[in-house]
């Protein structure tokens, strides 16, 4: 008896096994079938389609039988990381995420659509030629500009880069990587527009209180070291001077809970989404580890990493007074969809400063002529392994082109010198383009 007993708990226990395996494999053939059946098939899964940009242009197309991207190489190169190939060979690649959406793969008949379709992106690969050329072909970058209006990202090219249909040239190391997205960096100075917001909301009477500058700040037994001696300043004069004395101090006043807090709010933690293509996670410490580690992270050193991307959200939310049009790359007359993601007050008084830094630092006269409404913040993130990286962040205040953007040039040197000009080109270059 006691046998019977046994072999039927196990007849009973595999058949469980077996139900539980089945419906394990049906939901994942429900979520992932399609995937499944055109990851082989790629370029002939179908009848065909097109990816096209803003304007039309034909960025990648295919058919039964063949595929194709852009005719003009340059277009190619500078948007291959926007595009991807037909191999999966970048993650961020259009061509890979909206594979299965271009098909419409039925599962219960194992068949695609007959018609071809089209997918247009919000890019602009006129811009996109405009971001490559400005950071040069022969560095490591990347560059994004969006609409903080729409949330329309306009241009998103990384470098080095690959023309798709060299498939016998030689490719540079990291090549296939996204720096806008797969990528985190060093962000220097432009982390300093966080901890500012951090001391806005958290730092009583931070408008009254003077920070002093001797060419470095010690704390402990710990030098933060500044580029030059900047005396007795208020925050807003210390943001344009970019004065890491008086920001050790900030971040020390503002205190960790404070700081963590707004990284974590203001999205630079988390894997962030650009219409089905996902960015990797920032870092910041995860505990408190002391005043000077503390100031170092409040200046955007210490373990600080970000994305171009997570920047360019903040830019574009402190541009429309806190409020983030939600970015997104496929065309759509959708009206945008936006949450709140930095306080209408601190967004107001951030882009009050970023102006300020312009007008009082960037000599807008000389660097950024005819770039109305330019709010900005330069970066020079120290590594310890070459040149400093290079950024350039901001936006334009400008209701007829309501623009923000993120540069970032890996050992660049100094953000004002090398990622400033890029960004002035790449902001011209879309202005032109309303007019077009």
């Amino acid at each position: 008896m006691k046998k019977i007993t046994r072999r039927a708990l196990a007849v009973l226990l595999l058949s469980a096994a077996i139900i539980f395996g089945m419906t394990a494999f049906v939901l994942r053939y429900i979520d992932e079938g399609s995937d499944w059946a055109l990851y082989f098939a790629r370029a002939n899964a179908g009848a065909g389609g097109e990816l096209r940009d803003r304007n039309g242009v034909v960025l990648a197309s295919f058919d039964a039988t063949k595929s194709a991207f852009a005719d003009d190489a340059e277009t190619r190169v500078a948007c291959y990381h926007v595009t991807g190939d037909y191999w999966n060979r970048t993650g961020t690649g259009a061509l890979s995420a909206y594979w299965g959406s271009m098909q419409e793969y039925s599962l219960l008949s194992g068949t695609t659509k007959k018609e071809p379709k089209q997918f247009t992106l919000t890019i602009d690969a006129s811009l996109c030629r405009a971001a490559w050329n400005a950071i040069g072909y022969n560095r490591r970058g990347a560059a994004m500009l969006m609409n903080y209006k729409t949330g329309e990202v306009l241009a998103m090219v990384s470098l080095p880069s690959v023309d798709p249909i060299n498939g016998e040239a030689a490719v540079a190391d990291t090549a296939f990587i996204n720096r806008c997205l797969s990528a985190a960096f060093p962000p220097g100075s432009i982390f300093k527009l966080v901890t500012t917001a951090a001391a806005i909301e958290d730092v009583p009477g931070i408008f009254g209180r003077q920070f002093s500058c001797e060419g470095e700040y010690t704390i402990g037994t710990v030098d933060i070291h500044c580029t030059g001696v900047h005396g007795a300043q208020g925050i807003e004069q210390a943001l344009a001077n970019s004065c890491n004395s008086a920001f050790a101090q900030i971040a020390v006043a503002a205190g960790y809970n404070s700081l963590y807090r707004h990284v974590r709010d203001y999205g630079f933690l988390e894997p962030l989404e650009l219409d089905g293509l996902y960015s990797v996670p920032g870092s910041y410490r995860t505990e408190y580890a002391g005043d000077p580690e503390l100031a170092w992270s409040g200046i955007g050193q210490s373990t600080d990493l970000i994305t171009p991307f997570a920047m360019l959200r903040y830019v574009a939310a402190i541009a429309n007074d806190g409020l983030l049009c939600t970015p997104r790359l496929i065309l759509t007359e959708e009206p945008p969809e936006t949450t709140r993601l930095v306080e209408e007050s601190t967004a107001r008084k951030l882009k009050e400063m970023m102006s300020y830094n312009v007008a009082a630092s960037y000599s807008p006269q000389t660097n950024f002529p005819g770039l109305y409404g330019l709010c900005a913040k330069t970066g020079t993130a120290e590594v310890g392994d070459g040149a400093p990286h290079a950024w350039f962040t901001g936006f334009l205040d400008d209701a007829a082109h309501p623009y923000a953007f993120v540069v970032f040039i890996e050992h660049g040197g100094a953000g004002l010198q090398n990622a400033g000009p890029a960004a002035a080109a790449i902001l011209r270059a879309a202005i032109a383009a309303d007019g077009r």
